[in-house]
């Protein structure tokens, strides 16, 4: 599936490549400044501890890990590695995350939406039916931005055992999901990319860091295309910071759901509220009597939340982001007082 040239090219040889496995403590190969210590010298451009680290957590092999500038990253190398421009196409489900269409113009690839279904399910038969020799990518965001629900895990499976392409499981909202993540089943489907991010549950979104899981074989072409320092070494140290308190991680994913549900309830409550959709994410999709007066009405509260009305099945439809108690409360007050 990888583009010919793709195939054939020599990735680049990064000074700090030349010397994995040995110890140095005089460093004359990358032109660097000698003074400034530590920020003074190149990141590992292979995030080797880092990704050792990651792997006990995440219960995988250190060569199955991609580490990119967001997962937006790992998107678009996927399009670059994978996809001939004008020639391939990619296909995903509507609604869902924009980047992947944003990646797919940018590269110059057919991109192909298939709605969900009217209860924000997969239609698999549909999906299937979008494919042809020319599809080489497969998105699926589940839990899915902006609907919120996961997919059944049987849909996703027959896509994946259907689909000769490669087939991107999105997971950035894993964590806050009952569904366990599909991380461990990479041996099981050679066609499976599993995306994440420290963005989330993690609560490092100022960092930038994504993750790509997949086989050591695809990690090894999105390698070779990759930037040579694309993940900088204050990401890498806070990252590794991070990984070294996932327990943390484990109370504020447990804390945020115990919100989530105290958000769904009081919002319920609410004369503006139309109808609020299953959620397995750390927000919830709301339909609400008129979303674009509403919102702007959250606007002028000095409370932000994601005008949904436009995208498709999503009419009068407000994203709201699970908050702290005290953000949360004042969002309901807020509610409590349109008129």
């Amino acid at each position: 599936m990888t583009r010919a040239n793709v195939w054939r090219m020599e990735p680049y040889s990064s000074a700090r490549d030349d010397y994995q496995g040995s110890t140095a403590s005089v460093f004359l190969d990358a032109n660097e400044n000698p003074y400034n210590t530590p920020v003074n010298r190149y990141p590992d451009p292979r995030q080797s501890e880092l990704k050792v680290e990651l792997a006990k957590v995440k219960q995988v092999n250190p060569a199955q890990i991609f580490l990119g500038n967001g997962s937006d990253e790992a998107i678009d190398l996927l399009f670059r590695a994978f996809c001939e421009p004008r020639i391939d196409n990619v296909v995903a489900i509507n609604p869902t995350y924009g980047m992947y269409q944003v990646c797919a113009e940018t590269n110059d690839v057919a991109y192909r939406k298939v709605n969900l279904t009217d209860g924000f399910q997969l239609p698999v038969e549909a999906l299937l039916a979008a494919t042809d020799d020319h599809t080489k990518l497969l998105f699926i965001c589940s839990p899915n931005n902006p609907t919120g629900n996961d997919f059944r895990l049987s849909d996703m499976e027959q896509i994946l055992r259907r689909f000769e392409g490669l087939v991107v499981i999105d997971e950035a909202y894993i964590d806050f999901s009952e569904r366990p993540s599909l991380l461990q089943r990479l041996q099981e489907f050679p066609n499976l990319v599993v995306l994440q991010t420290f963005s989330k549950a993690w609560g490092c979104a100022a960092i930038r860091l994504g993750m790509a899981f997949a086989s050591p074989e695809i990690i090894g072409i999105l390698s070779k295309i990759k930037y040579p320092y694309n993940v900088n070494l204050l990401t890498q140290r806070e990252a590794l910071s991070m990984v070294h308190r996932h327990y943390e991680v484990e109370r504020w994913v447990k804390s945020l759901k115990a919100a989530r549900a105290q958000l769904i309830a009081e919002l319920g409550k609410l004369p503006v509220v139309a109808h609020i959709f299953p959620t397995d994410a750390n927000f919830v999709l709301v339909r609400v009597t008129d979303a674009v007066a509403l919102y702007n009405y959250l606007v002028s509260c000095g409370i932000i939340v994601r005008n949904r009305h436009s995208v498709t099945l999503c009419g009068n439809c407000l994203r709201i982001t699970v908050g702290t108690r005290v953000e949360n409360e004042r969002l309901i007050q807020a509610l409590q007082s349109y008129h």
